[in-house]
């Protein structure tokens, strides 16, 4: 399998009666941030189409959303941003040459292309009024989706909400962009589409729109990397410190950085501990700090967070 990953991001600001004014802003920051992981290291290779200044019709939206979709790939990725609509037949993407009843690229024709796509992973992003029409088969059950295995679908909203704008940005988008940024990453740096879920949803109150996730996968892959929270070479050595992931490492005044006489591997290994303390993976037993549990020769143990990473150093698996 190609482990290539490929993602089209569109933005429409230039509609005749109707413009919007941070669609291209939203599609240019996510196609920014999905082409590099946070050290600059390549993540997809992005194709970015936006009006302006390109013409964004159905038949040009069309064709590179089945361009996308049509070869293998470890990832298909679509971020669209612009206008949506939805009427008795489904929703819709509004393009720029829409017309009443012909409005754009209807979501289940994506829904469509996206099932029959070769690429292991699927994932689609959309930023527009009624996105969560997206999955739903008008006049059979709107409650329902149809996903093959590997498909996953965020929108900013659910089928009979809008969607805003704010501060120049979608605001569905601007979160997505705080939670690839690092907002959402877990412990080792990593955002899955679920994780920039939850952290949008929790950023959104009672009376705002609601984004909407569907998925049907088997795992969680990486939208990008970003600065983990402790080095892994770190989390690596849980095991060594630790027998077991409810155990005990005991500790006593040697494992400070001031104690004599040095004992310069206690003291390593204390920094060390010192940092999963700061990423949340060890806690002090019986004191507020690890400082007062070295000094007071007590013990520090593993958080159940720590608990779950010592299981996959043990394992092998990071």
């Amino acid at each position: 399998m190609t482990r290539m990953r490929r993602a089209f991001c569109v933005g429409i600001d230039d509609y005749v009666g109707a413009p919007l004014s941070g669609c291209v802003k939203d599609a240019t920051e996510i196609a920014r941030l999905l082409t590099t992981h946070y050290d600059n290291a390549p993540n997809f290779d992005v194709k970015l189409l936006t009006a302006p200044p390109e013409s964004v019709t159905k038949s040009v939206l069309r064709e590179s959303i089945i361009s996308l979709f049509r070869e293998p790939a470890e990832i298909a990725l679509l971020y669209v941003s612009g206008h949506g609509t939805e009427n008795n037949l489904g929703g819709y993407y509004v393009t720029q040459d829409a017309q009443n009843y012909d409005e754009g690229v209807s979501l289940v024709e994506v829904l469509t292309i996206a099932n029959n796509s070769p690429a292991t992973e699927v994932i689609i992003l959309i930023d527009c009024c009624h996105s969560g029409a997206l999955g739903q088969l008008p006049a059979i059950d709107n409650d329902k989706a149809v996903l093959r295995q590997g498909i996953s679908i965020l929108t900013a909203s659910r089928s009979s909400e809008v969607a805003i704008e704010r501060g120049g940005m979608g605001l569905f988008t601007s979160l997505l962009a705080g939670a690839l940024e690092g907002g959402a990453a877990d412990t080792i740096g990593n955002v899955t589409v679920a994780a920039a879920y939850s952290y949008i949803d929790e950023s959104l109150g009672a009376w705002d729109q609601r984004p909407l996730f569907k998925a049907h996968v088997i795992s969680m892959v990486a939208l990008r990397r970003t600065k983990p929270a402790i080095d892994v070479l770190i989390l690596r050595r849980l095991p060594e410190w630790f027998t077991a992931p409810d155990a005990e490492l005991p500790l006593d005044p040697s494992y400070e950085p001031d104690a004599e006489p040095q004992n310069e591997e206690n003291q390593g290994t204390f920094s060390s501990l010192q940092k999963c303390r700061a990423a949340k993976l060890v806690e002090p037993v019986d004191e507020e700090h690890m400082y007062y549990a070295a000094m007071r020769s007590k013990a520090c143990r593993l958080t159940p967070l720590g608990a779950h990473y010592w299981r996959l150093a043990n394992e092998g698996r990071i």
